[in-house]
């Protein structure tokens, strides 16, 4: 992880290959993090790849609820030759949840948009795939957002609702 120091210098790399793209830097808990608008994560990501950060480990949301922007996508890079590991984060509101889709950079990105998309209702535009993943295709809501109904909804099934599945009684 690089230190507060480095963090900088690096967040200053990215600005100058991409200017007015960096929001904002954060060292917290040897964690740095670097804060970037929405419109520009294409950019800053392939930036990153040019400066060695090429693994792109995960890719999660955020619900910061009750805070604006509420909803947040963090994309944990990590550079494999110097043993660094950088945090990039974008926020956008509730109302438009729209975020360039990481994909054509990272194809294991795609799993874990559709993951985020489903959960908390981030919608990643240009993804090749945006079906949900882990919920039913008409399932109504996110259950990810702090806001959704603590006993949750129940899920109903019902693909296989017609066939009999009673356990058979051996003779």
């Amino acid at each position: 992880m690089p230190d507060q120091t480095g963090l900088e210098l690096l967040a200053q790399t990215v600005g100058d290959a991409v200017p007015d793209s960096v929001l904002r830097t954060v060292h917290f808990r040897g964690q740095g993090t670097i804060e970037v608008a929405p419109g520009a994560i294409n950019d800053v990501l392939q930036a990153l790849k040019g400066a060695g950060f090429r693994a792109l480990s995960s890719v999660h949301g955020v619900d910061y609820y009750p805070e604006e922007p509420r909803l947040g996508v963090i994309y944990e890079l990590l550079d494999m030759t110097a043993l660094d590991r950088v945090r990039v984060k974008v926020r956008v509101t509730a109302d438009e949840p729209t975020v360039p889709s990481v994909t054509p950079l990272w194809p294991t990105a795609n799993h874990q948009e559709r993951e985020v998309f489903d959960m908390f209702g981030v919608v990643f535009d240009g993804h090749p795939d945006p079906r949900r993943i882990l919920m039913p295709e008409d399932y109504q809501g996110h259950p990810q957002r702090r806001d959704f109904p603590i006993g949750g909804e129940p899920v109903l099934f019902t693909k296989d609702q017609d066939t009999d599945y009673t356990p058979k009684v051996r003779a």
